[in-house]
């Protein structure tokens, strides 16, 4: 197996930091920046890729796929 990057671990514990505060509700809002805002656009399963860049294709090809049928409802409504 091959890592890839490295990740800090946050320790586990009963009080939370100012700084992990403030990490969690800016993930959080940038979750919502999304144009549905609530979701990803990538169907639940399980995935499994060679490569990081075959990973970010199916990403992106879902979230243009997503996009582009959130613009049909919003332009036609979703009964069409």
């Amino acid at each position: 197996m091959r890592s890839v990057g490295r990740r800090k671990e946050r320790p586990v514990g009963l009080e939370i930091s100012g700084r992990q505060l403030v990490e969690g509700a800016r993930f959080n809002d940038e979750i919502h920046r999304l144009p549905s805002g609530h979701t990803s656009f990538v169907p639940k399963g399980i995935y499994r890729f060679k490569t990081h860049e075959a990973a970010n294709q199916h990403q992106r090809e879902c979230l243009a796929q997503g996009m582009a049928k959130l613009a049909w409802e919003r332009l036609y409504g979703r009964d069409r």
